[in-house]
């Protein structure tokens, strides 16, 4: 049972860190350079949401692990909060700004939102929620490594 705890352990951190760098580094840029913006936007943003879901699941399990593997030890360990704060940017950007930016995209129809008046507010929160996944990104290098290392 610990060899499949551990492989789970192993799968959950792929398929986190390696998903958010393929949807956000590669995959949305790709759909803004081929398709049309509007259309390359609400793609990426479903993409963005199902990456959300799939980002709490795995975050679940990392942390959960931890504790069962480690104890109280789990609260010493970098991995840990590296893998909390990642998770609860998720939370922030998948129940706070995506609701926000697709309540700012239905305020602004039949317009575009980057051609209403609610595009300075659409692009400074898109702005926010571009760092924070660029930080998620980054915290998943330090996750990765320090998996690496058995930490």
């Amino acid at each position: 049972m610990k060899a499949l705890a551990d492989a789970l352990h192993a799968i959950a951190l792929t398929l986190w860190v390696g998903g958010l760098w393929v949807v956000g580094l590669m995959v949305a840029p790709t759909l803004f350079r081929v398709l049309e913006r509007s259309q390359a936007g609400t793609l990426a943003g479903h993409l963005f949401s199902a990456m959300g879901w799939v980002s709490l699941g795995c975050a679940a399990y990392l942390l959960l692990f931890r504790l069962a593997r480690f104890g109280p030890q789990a609260l010493r360990q970098l991995f840990f909060w590296c893998a909390l704060a990642m998770a609860a940017m998720t939370a922030a950007s998948k129940f706070g700004i995506q609701p926000l930016l697709a309540h700012l995209r239905a305020e602004a129809l039949p317009a575009e939102v980057m051609q209403s008046l609610l595009r300075d507010r659409f692009a400074a929160w898109h702005g926010v929620s571009s760092a924070l996944y660029l930080v998620q990104c980054g915290l998943g290098v330090v996750l990765v490594v320090l998996a690496g290392r058995g930490k």
